[in-house]
């Protein structure tokens, strides 16, 4: 048989701020309703209720003097140390955000040069051929780059690519919205590589949507909850949650499902599904719709199928994956190890409204 090349992921690393924040830090804060008006609920039931919902009990917030292009540094430079490549042999810097380096003192979005580029010059590479650019796509975003990273190598333009995910959710959360809570900062990279072989290997598989007609706006950014907060021009991450919830479900695992049809899979062909650590409740709501689309129970679903960070790391955007990726490889969950042979399937959904799933074969 022929051999071919497919994209392996040879490589990753990962960040995860010091600071941990956990729901209690939350009880001095005044929440408001999206039109201003001032909930009146004890900020300790506020609480409970969102853990019930969303399954985290804290989070991860960077220390004032770092921004986003400083945690992908961090985390890109693990994964090149991890994959063993020379970092002037890398193709492609593919960085995934959707802030840029938010300072804690300014707001505003600092993306030029690219976060990327930024990247590139901390890790002193020389090599004027190593493209670096940014793909801002929502909380799928490295996802996409690690489709775009697969297009570059199967058309023999690339062999060794670098792909970041990184976000600083923190500063642009808005304190006086319960959704605040969801958000944390981190970032994870991995190094894919071009490996040639007579089976499939590495990313086999891979489909994308965007539903911006009705559905661009569920995310957005608009001006703090509360009316007195004293700065009207200063605007925050907003979401309209019961609404992404039930897009989320009606689409994602359909999305999932179409993926594996153009493979020829079946969803009992996976070991893993690891997906975008939006919401912990919601995540178990896709999986059981996903196996519900193959007539399969959701007590007939086996155990350990989705690994999960969030309710220790909470929702850090672009970093969920490839943090949760890389602390699965160095076998730091428990009842999760990857080993070889294993098919896994990447799945994320997020402001566009996009989602997007990939298939991955770990190679043996």
């Amino acid at each position: 048989m022929n051999k071919a090349i497919y994209s392996v992921i040879t490589g990753s690393g990962s960040y995860i701020p010091e600071n941990n924040i956990k729901n209690s830090d939350f009880l001095s804060h005044e929440f408001y309703e999206q039109n201003g008006e001032k909930i009146r609920k004890e900020n300790s039931e506020i609480i409970d209720k969102f853990l019930e919902i969303t399954t985290i009990e804290e989070r991860r917030h960077v220390k004032e003097d770092l921004k986003t292009s400083d945690i992908a540094f961090f985390a890109a430079e693990k994964a090149i140390a991890a994959g063993r490549v020379d970092k002037e042999e890398l193709d492609y810097i593919i960085l995934a955000h959707n802030f840029g380096d938010v300072s804690q003192t300014n707001k505003q979005v600092d993306i030029v040069p690219t976060l990327a580029a930024r990247v590139k010059e901390k890790l002193q590479i020389e090599n004027p051929f190593c493209v670096a650019y940014d793909v801002p796509f929502g909380c799928p975003g490295w996802l996409q780059g690690l489709i775009q990273a697969d297009y570059y190598i199967k058309s023999g333009d690339a062999k060794k690519i670098l792909v970041v995910g990184a976000e600083i959710l923190s500063r642009v959360s808005d304190p006086h919205d319960r959704d605040s809570m969801l958000y944390a900062d981190g970032a994870g990279a991995v190094i894919v590589e071009a490996v040639e072989s007579d089976t499939p290997v590495g990313i086999v598989g891979h489909k994308t949507r965007s539903d911006t007609l009705h559905h661009a706006k569920m995310l957005h950014m608009s001006p703090s909850n509360n009316p007195d907060y004293h700065n009207k021009d200063e605007y925050f991450l907003k979401m309209f949650g019961r609404k992404l919830y039930q897009y989320a479900l009606e689409f994602v695992p359909p999305l999932i499902k179409k993926c594996l049809d153009d493979k020829n899979m079946h969803v009992s062909d996976i070991d893993k599904v690891l997906i975008h650590q939006a919401n912990g409740k919601m995540d178990d709501a896709i999986l059981e719709r996903l196996f519900k689309l193959y007539d399969i129970k959701e007590v007939n679903i086996p155990q350990y199928t989705m690994p999960m960070t969030i309710s220790w790391l909470g929702n850090t955007s672009v970093a969920t994956l490839p943090t949760l990726w890389d602390l699965l490889m160095k076998n730091e969950i428990k009842s999760n190890e990857l080993t070889p042979g294993k098919n896994i399937v990447f799945a994320s959904v997020g402001a566009g409204m996009n989602i997007n799933a990939v298939i991955y074969k770990i190679p043996r």
